[in-house]
């Protein structure tokens, strides 16, 4: 790989690790309330169990869509599932519950152990899921490498997804406090996030009409320099807007102390 190559590889992992970061910090959100009501040693368990089973989904997963990605009936639902939760997302933060953000105690049913863990369990695999079609997304558009292929992937895509894939858990697993006092700082980049994953599912949108079997847009287009640089710019507009114009929240009682 030249270095020309290794670039746009590592430019994209990045992109990953800063998206994974910001969804994995929401994630471990939803993840704290649902274990909240448990003995402190039964939580850790719970959480344990439930990311166990996340990375077991994850390979498998990673695995199976490594044979299917060039189906272009499974880009097409992967774009639809990334735009309708990004959309989902939005409409539920400024639309339906505008001003409601939190979960009460009242909203949590006082479920047992074992029940908690399935919840974890399922709500885990719907995070990977949005995690591995983000990265899928991504990365299937990269120039291919000379190292092979590993199912119907080019060997240095699945890398890139893998290594996303890996990045989300352990950002879920041991730096999700930080990327959580992040948010609580700058509330914008959460829906930044979306937003992008939303744009993401832009991108897998048209690298599906592009497909040989639909040729609804020109393949040569899909591929381009010209749509590679107006997705990166757009891609970075949105990241750029949700930094700089998400308003800081102060800790007005520890000023006031």
């Amino acid at each position: 790989m030249d270095a020309a190559l290794l670039l746009e590889y590592g430019w994209v992992l990045l992109i990953l690790i800063a998206l994974e970061g910001i969804l994995a910090a929401d994630n471990a959100l939803v993840l704290a309330i649902m274990v909240k009501h448990l003995p402190e040693e039964k939580r850790k368990k719970a959480l344990f169990y439930g990311l166990a089973g996340a990375f077991i989904f994850r390979f498998g997963s990673l695995f199976l869509i490594s044979f299917l990605v060039d189906v272009w009936q499974v880009q097409a639902l992967g774009a639809l599932y990334l735009i309708f939760i990004a959309a989902s997302h939005i409409f539920k933060k400024y639309v339906r519950n505008k001003g409601n953000h939190a979960h009460t105690n009242k909203d949590i049913k006082k479920d047992s152990f074992w029940t908690t863990v399935i919840k974890v369990e399922l709500a885990d695999i719907a995070f990977a899921i949005d995690s591995i079609l983000a990265a899928v997304a991504l990365a299937v558009t990269l120039p291919e490498t000379n190292l092979g292929t590993i199912g119907g992937l080019d060997a240095g895509q699945f890398t890139i997804i893998l290594l996303g894939g890996i990045i989300g858990l352990v950002i879920m697993r041991f730096a999700a406090n930080q990327f959580v006092s992040l948010l609580e700082r700058k509330p914008g980049l959460e829906t930044a996030a979306f937003l992008i994953v939303g744009w993401v599912g832009v991108k897998l949108a048209v690298y599906a009409m592009a497909h040989p079997s639909l040729h609804i847009i020109s393949h040569d287009f899909a591929h381009s320099g010209l749509w590679k640089g107006m997705f990166w710019v757009i891609l970075l507009g949105i990241g750029a807007g949700g930094w700089f114009l998400s308003k800081e929240k102060k800790h007005t009682e520890n000023e006031a102390l």
